[in-house]
């Protein structure tokens, strides 16, 4: 086989690129990590109300357990005990218990800033790893034996410098607007939901004591996860002409249109901090490898943040692929093979299809107003909570704790 400047390439430097780097920390592989934005100026600055929240399953807690993280990781998190599901104006609801299931917590709540300087902490310490960073990738292309990509060094400036560099397998983790899935035509598959998400924090007059809500509501799915200093991070999701119009009004005016949608079971909310918007889509690759390729997270799946699922969903992507990848180098296979990524996209496949369904279902069965369906989904919540195995599993679900596990995601180093 020819000679390679690196085994791996991973492409995007975000929070699902950066994990699966650390997560092959431990071995001989030669890894290159490459980044459009500098990770060289990342320090960490002081928290701020407006921090944006990151909901960890249960099972990514045990993933950056095997990663030997989670300890740096858990200080700054806050723990999800409960979670309550309702559907507003109607007697529906369901209620999962931390105690119940016999785990410390359902999940946590990161803040992205903290997250990501953890991460980009233990990046610095990788002996096996180059950053590249700031740099794009210009041009990708894929042969029998290994794979080419051209980078361009400080590409926002004019004096940037191409670089060719080879290997024997590129990880696409660039994100939902993915350049290595544009540049090689890879395919989509694209459901727009006709919605827009508000993204902001909110401090309620009652304490959240490590609640959790999801409250479907009659514009959308509206989420509240718990933080520190009794914020909470709001999810709320409406049209796209009423989710602008909410961004531009008063704080006085945003607090007094959220407060019915959710109800008075955290008192009155007192206090919000900047909103942001974005469009809601589903989108899919319809290849998720190729000889030489592998598109993990938001490259390979966008979904619909209902239920918080996007960020687990593709660490446990992380998780399958060091796996295959750490299983085939140490058997003396060739790690970019396509018989080694059918192994990993196989074994993938059974949990996309399961969240995506599922964020679907709970979208589309809770925007339904037809009273008969309306009856039904109450009914079904209401058994939810009170049929033990049905909770049961619907906990497991939201734990991310459910089908074939990697070793990471069982706590287990590779």
């Amino acid at each position: 086989m020819t000679n390679t400047d690196y085994d791996l390439i991973i492409i995007g430097g975000g929070m699902v690129g950066a994990s699966l780097a650390i997560s092959l920390a431990e071995q001989t592989l030669r890894i290159a990590l490459i980044e459009a934005a500098s990770l060289h100026d990342n320090e960490l600055t002081p928290p701020g109300y407006d921090d944006r929240a990151i909901a960890l399953s249960f099972g990514s807690r045990r993933i950056f357990d095997g990663m030997g993280l989670w300890e740096n990781i858990a200080p700054q998190t806050m723990a999800i005990q409960r979670i309550h599901v309702s559907d507003q104006g109607h007697f529906g609801f369901t209620r999962l218990d931390a105690a119940q299931e016999k785990v410390d917590a359902l999940g946590y709540v990161a803040t992205a800033r903290q997250l990501g300087a953890v991460l980009m902490n233990r990046l610095r310490q990788c002996d096996n790893l180059t950053l590249i960073s700031p740099a794009r990738l210009t041009d990708l292309k894929l042969g029998d034996d290994h794979a080419t990509a051209v980078i361009t060094h400080n590409a926002d400036n004019a004096n940037g410098n191409m670089e060719t560099l080879t290997a024997k397998l590129v990880v696409a983790a660039d994100g939902g607007n993915s350049y290595v899935r544009n540049q090689l035509d890879i395919r989509t598959t694209c459901h727009d939901y006709g919605q827009s998400v508000i993204i902001a924090n909110i401090t309620p007059e009652k304490p959240h004591r490590h609640v959790a809500y999801e409250r479907f509501t009659r514009n959308g799915p509206l989420a509240l996860l718990p933080m520190p200093d009794n914020r909470c991070s709001l999810v709320w999701t409406r049209a796209p002409d009423d989710a602008q119009r909410l961004l531009n009004v008063s704080d006085e005016d945003f607090l007094a249109e959220l407060q019915p949608c959710f109800g008075k079971r955290l008192g009155r909310f007192i206090k919000v901090g900047k909103r942001y918007s974005y469009p809601l889509q589903l989108i899919q690759a319809q290849e998720q490898i190729r000889v030489r390729l592998a598109l993990i997270g938001n490259a390979a799946h966008t979904l619909h943040p209902v239920a918080g699922q996007g960020f687990n969903l593709g660490l446990r992507d992380v998780a399958a692929l060091a796996q295959n990848i750490v299983d085939a180098f140490h058997a003396g296979d060739d790690i970019g093979a396509l018989s080694v990524l059918e192994a990993y996209t196989q074994w993938r496949k059974w949990d996309h299809r399961q969240v995506i369904g599922f964020t679907n279902t709970l979208v589309h069965t809770f925007s339904n107003r037809f009273p008969p369906f309306v009856l039904a989904r109450n009914l079904g919540l209401i058994a939810t909570d009170i049929v033990p195995p049905l909770k049961h599993r619907l906990a497991r679900y939201s734990m991310g704790i459910v089908g074939k596990l990697p070793r990471l995601a069982r706590g287990l180093p590779l």
